[in-house]
């Protein structure tokens, strides 16, 4: 009984002799395991099962070796709790990249990180980390990527960041930093997030070419934020404030009265000039100005969009959902060359469903709205429009469509012949060779993903177990009912994002076939968390990798964690296969979110929900049920749940003394 229990301390004093003596122990595979051993000891408990010496250190859970040393260690969602322990990462001195991310675990960052010269990421996000981030990591001039988002650091950003000259992503989003950013001037530094913190005070000038969203839920002005209070707008490069012109070594001359008048009267002659130009673009077609305006969207700088992995077939899959459906498709082609969307090139938005009898606004009443961007996503970037009239609408302005127009609109009039209450509708579309814009019913709740995973300093409301089991319900029904229309329809990009909520919290799917629309260019750079594992070409999605898709989605739910994209050099977090390790172990209870665990008597209803998501992300396709079968065992879950607590409620009563 006393070797087990003495084994963790024998392998720390071990440590601690290699490291109070780095020059008698060379660094080997011997050195690593014993550091990793002692941090299994430390956070892993069972988690990490493979860690054992009757096992090569190298086929160990999310560790990479090359030459004989650990580079890497991922273990993402791997159910580590507790703290760090000090005086053990750093003995894994050839590592470069280390990931713990989606684990809960506590207290500050061990100082000896210092010693691991070769790290080049680091991602700590979503764990519980707190204190101020330690002076250790800025000394690690490799590090080009750290990742500490979603903790419990605080005190104020510290301006050695600056140390770090060949950092590209700095992610500090959503912990407890408070005060000013620093002056930050990192050349290389590319995507950078600081949004839900107490910061205040104006953002640095370095910093104002990153986007909004960088910079949201805080106290900060400036920049993309808008000016802060007294702050005036900058004078152009070259135009020095004074009336003067500078004519070399901070000098001002005046201008000369002919000066003046010559001026003058050319800004006479531009004025005649610009009247006769408005005067001839008044006597153009209507259509003529509205592709004018439309190129003019196109010039506008917009932020650059995240894309997915690229697919490298064609859609055959969507051409026979068209062929499914011939009467809705061929109905709705009818209505967009009424519209005049056919090849004489009439560029006019293209209604579909009630509203292509009588359109409610034009393209010229669009292009007039005032926007706001909702979000950037795989097809493109959505924005918010308010016509002048007062109502809203939401458009994508999609990204990387290359198809010819004909193409163009006989899969996008499949896609417009879907019209069912929980599936937000396409209500219309415009095609140009430059551009292509979608129109939606704009949801005010925004997206299920935004309410999940939003910071609590942004508002967020926790979702209750009863709105979680009905959103997870009728986007279960609108996925089926998309199915319903064809043996091989299919939405093809199910997430947390695309389903979206009315006021009254009610989930509504959107953004189906959108990967129809994608020709052979598009190429994406990221993998989706949500992906089934037979999917190689998005434009090929079965109803089956739906299902997939769906599971993970409840598992979402179920769990409060994201299935993050993996991007270049990061993993993201498989969450059908972390879920099945932690209930393999037995530990079903952690699984489920901390939010849910605070409400009574539901506990059985969450776990048939968990048992249905694990039989919808199975491996293979045939395990998989279809989704009408998925939305009527939630249904039937949801039911049982009701029926639970009325009985439970009938009971407490009964045992209530009388009066």
């Amino acid at each position: 009984m006393m070797a087990p229990m003495l084994a963790p301390a024998v392998a720390l004093a071990v440590l601690v002799l290699f490291s109070a003596f780095p020059g008698y122990f060379s660094d080997d595979l011997n050195t690593d395991a014993l550091a990793l051993q002692t941090l299994r000891s430390a956070v892993g408990r069972s988690a990490l099962p493979s860690w054992n010496s009757s096992t090569p250190t190298c086929s160990w859970q999310g560790l990479t070796c090359e030459n004989g040393r650990v580079t890497e260690l991922r273990l993402p969602g791997a159910g580590l709790m507790g703290g760090l322990p000090s005086g053990v990462l750093g003995n894994l001195s050839a590592l470069r990249t280390l990931s713990l991310r989606y684990n809960a675990l506590t207290g500050p960052i061990p100082d000896d990180l210092s010693r691991l010269a070769e790290l080049r990421a680091i991602y700590f996000q979503h764990n519980s980390f707190s204190g101020e981030v330690p002076a250790s990591l800025f000394s690690l001039k490799n590090l080009v990527r750290l990742d500490l988002a979603g903790n419990k650091f605080s005190g104020q950003i510290s301006p050695d960041f600056n140390k770090l000259n060949r950092l590209g992503t700095l992610f500090l989003d959503g912990n407890d930093f408070s005060g000013e950013i620093p002056k930050l001037d990192v050349p290389t530094l590319e995507n950078f997030n600081v949004s839900y913190n107490k910061l205040n005070g104006s953002i640095p000038t370095k910093l104002r070419k990153m986007p909004k969203e960088s910079f949201l839920g805080t106290g900060l002005c400036g920049g993309p934020l808008g000016l802060c209070p007294g702050e005036s707008a900058p004078t152009p490069t070259g135009s020095p404030e004074g009336g003067g012109v500078d004519v070399g070594g901070g000098r001002k001359k005046k201008l000369s009265g002919g000066a003046i008048v010559g001026i003058a009267i050319g800004c006479v002659i531009g004025v005649l000039l610009l009247l006769a130009l408005l005067f001839f673009c008044r006597k153009r077609s209507s259509a003529a100005r509205s592709a004018m305006a439309v190129e003019k969207v196109r010039d506008l700088q917009m932020p650059p969009l995240e894309v997915e992995p690229k697919a490298p077939n064609g859609s055959a899959a969507h051409v026979a959902a068209a062929a499914a459906a011939p009467g809705a498709a061929a109905a709705a082609a009818t209505a967009a060359a009424k519209s005049g969307g056919a090849m004489g090139g009439s560029k006019k938005l293209i209604f579909f469903g009630p509203m292509a009898a009588a359109p409610p606004f034009d393209l010229e009443d669009l292009l007039r709205a005032s926007a706001e961007v909702l979000g950037k996503g795989a097809f493109g970037t959505a924005y918010k429009a308010v016509m002048e009239s007062g109502g809203g609408v939401a458009v994508k302005r999609l990204k990387d469509v290359d198809l010819p127009e004909p193409e163009f609109r006989e899969r996008i009039a499949v896609i417009g012949a879907v019209q069912h209450e929980l599936v937000v509708p396409l209500r219309a579309y415009y095609f140009s060779k430059d551009e292509k814009l979608l129109v939606y019913d704009y949801m005010s709740m925004g997206s299920l993903s935004a309410l999940l995973h939003g910071s609590r300093a942004s508002g967020r409301t926790p979702l209750d177990w009863e709105t979680r089991s009905a959103i997870a319900l009728a986007a279960a029904r609108g996925v089926a009912h998309i199915h319903s229309t064809g043996p091989t329809a299919s939405h093809g990009n199910i997430k947390s994002s695309n389903v979206l909520l009315t006021k009254n919290y009610e989930a509504r799917v959107s953004d189906h076939g959108l990967p129809t629309l994608v020709g052979p260019s598009f190429s994406p750079t990221r993998v989706s968390g949500y992906r089934a594992p037979e999917v190689t070409d998005i434009r090929r999605v079965s109803q089956k990798a739906d299902v997939y898709s769906f599971g993970v989605l409840l598992l979402e739910l179920l769990t409060g964690k994201a299935p993050t994209h993996a991007v270049v050099n990061e993993e993201g977090l498989d969450l059908p296969r972390w879920v099945q390790s932690v209930v393999r172990e037995e530990w079903t209870a952690e699984v489920f979110d901390q939010e849910l665990l605070s409400y009574q008597n539901i506990e059985e209803e969450m776990v048939q929900l968990l048992q249905l998501a694990i039989d919808c992300s199975a491996q293979h396709p045939d395990r998989r049920p279809a989704m009408s079968e998925v939305a009527a065992r939630i249904d039937e879950i949801r039911r049982s749940s009701l029926g639970n607590r009325h009985a439970t409620e009938s009971a407490r009563d009964g045992d209530e003394p009388s009066l």
